[in-house]
């Protein structure tokens, strides 16, 4: 079952002689429960295709549907419910809120969106990102790998129809980055999570199900993975 399509995104940046063009005529399509890796040198335009398939950043022209839904046809307030309740979003430097504790960064999704935050998907999150007993603990008290365990579980609490990460390993040893590549296909695989991450690092892409290659904004590469 198709979860998101892209029709020919086009993103430009400055006019005249300072144009560029960042996405240049992207189109593809994911189905469910699909593991993308999204590779492509710095400046090839994957953090800018991020942000647009994650309702961040508005494109110059061309669509996104998630689930069918038309993500730019709405108002922003439409397109800021779409971000918190179909989009998990997890970035190399965490993002965490200093003071705010590890349950409470892992609910705020939920609770700006102004619902009852569900106790026992929490549990179950905390169980599986090996977070138990660090509750109340403050991002300063915690690893680089907890921090990113933490934005995972935030990113997953809402139960989104799509993950995005953004070089999530980017900021770790090679030991932290395997543990959460690991983390992030377990949920694949047993939660049926669709996952689409950017990434510099070819272990990682090639741990996907999916490679996108980006260059100058096309796709130059789309290739499944046995």
């Amino acid at each position: 079952m198709e979860i998101l399509r892209v029709e020919n995104l086009t993103k430009v940046y400055g006019k005249g002689e300072n144009e560029v063009r960042a996405l240049d005529g992207v189109s593809f399509s994911v189905e469910k429960g699909d593991f993308v890796a999204i590779v492509g040198p710095s400046g090839s335009g994957k953090s800018t295709l991020l942000h647009t398939l994650g309702g961040v950043d508005r494109p110059t022209s061309g669509k996104v549907f998630v689930n069918g839904q038309d993500v730019y046809a709405g108002s922003d307030t439409q397109l800021a419910i779409f971000r918190r309740r179909e989009v998990g979003l997890i970035y190399q430097f965490y993002n965490l809120i200093p003071v705010l504790n590890v349950r409470e960064n892992m609910t705020l999704p939920v609770l700006l969106d102004g619902r009852k935050v569900n106790e026992q998907r929490l549990d179950e999150l905390l169980s599986v990102l090996e977070l138990k007993g660090r509750e109340k603990h403050l991002p300063n008290q915690l690893s680089g790998g907890q921090q990113q365990r933490v934005s995972i579980g935030r990113a997953l609490m809402n139960s989104p129809s799509i993950v995005l990460a953004d070089e999530p390993t980017g900021n770790l040893d090679s030991k932290n980055s395997q543990e959460i590549v690991n983390l992030l296909k377990m949920f694949n695989r047993e939660y049926d999570q669709t996952l689409i991450v950017i990434t510099h690092d070819e272990s990682i892409a090639l741990q996907a199900k999916r490679i996108i290659a980006i260059e100058d904004g096309r796709i130059t590469r789309d290739e499944k993975l046995s």
